[in-house]
């Protein structure tokens, strides 16, 4: 049995689970998040804890156990905490606003690009750094993702959007190339 999905998860205090269907709908307040429960796997939830099983040793099912215990633990955490994720725009001339729901990004192309926030996520911009912040780990994550592949650090100056956190290795350009060939 899996070690992680054996393990019961403890419901934190004004988090309210709720299973429908093939579906994990986890909620606070206006936050809510849901997990897909696959085939094969039950989910008993009680007062304090939720508690993961599978019906039979298959090597899916044994591989999903651990899996669908972990969404619902990060679910669970991420709406008491929230996901936040921060975004550097680097490159003279680059830069972003926000217009109600809307982050429009100016980052070298010949037209502003419009990015349209998904339901529960806020951004925020300040300088050249861009925030999101939401209760869903990976609608945030995805959302971020969007943004960064609008034009992606470039490795020889490094501009582009990149995450807060992210190095960019920069490599020599043709002159670097040149100069130390000793030619």
């Amino acid at each position: 049995m899996s070690r992680i999905g054996k393990r019961p998860i403890k419901i934190l205090e004004g988090i309210n689970l709720e299973k429908k269907d093939n579906k994990v709908i986890i909620s606070s307040g206006d936050k809510f998040s849901q997990v897909d429960i696959l085939s094969g796997i039950d989910v008993n939830i009680s007062d304090d804890s939720v508690l993961v099983t599978r019906n039979n040793d298959d090597k899916q099912t044994t591989s999903y156990h651990g899996l669908i215990a972990r969404l619902i633990a990060n679910a669970i955490t991420d709406i008491k905490n929230g996901v936040k994720i921060e975004l550097e725009i680097i490159g003279t001339g680059y830069r972003a606003k926000t217009e109600g729901d809307k982050l429009i990004l100016t980052v070298g192309y010949s037209h502003d690009i419009e990015k349209v926030a998904p339901k529960g996520t806020k951004i925020d911009v300040k300088k050249n750094i861009i925030t999101i912040e939401g209760s869903d780990r990976q609608v945030v994550g995805e959302f971020a993702a969007k943004i960064r592949e609008t034009r992606p650090p470039e490795v020889y100056k490094g501009k582009g959007i990149k995450y807060k956190d992210e190095f960019i290795k920069k490599k020599a350009g043709k002159a670097a190339q040149v100069v130390g060939s000793g030619v």
